[in-house]
């Protein structure tokens, strides 16, 4: 289901970011669900009505290339 949502995503970009700007959207079913300023607004709202697992939260940006990010050497994740 999220890849169908990431391709939902991808395919109407510049729009969601002409209607909601640089926000992070949570989109279940090829629908937005939320706009919120930050990640963790958008992950513990969508948490109160959605199941996690059953939604995406995507931060959006103008164009599919400013999504891309490119790194010229070895990165390692941190999680703390």
């Amino acid at each position: 289901m999220q890849n169908q949502d990431y391709d939902f995503f991808i395919q109407n970009i510049a729009k969601i970011y002409k209607e909601y700007g640089h926000k992070f959207i949570a989109i279940k079913n090829s629908q937005i669900i939320g706009a919120y300023n930050s990640f963790n607004d958008a992950l513990t709202n969508t948490l109160i009505k959605e199941e996690l697992g059953t939604f995406l939260i995507q931060e959006c940006f103008p164009s599919k290339e400013d999504c891309i990010h490119s790194f010229q050497c070895n990165v390692m994740p941190s999680f703390v």
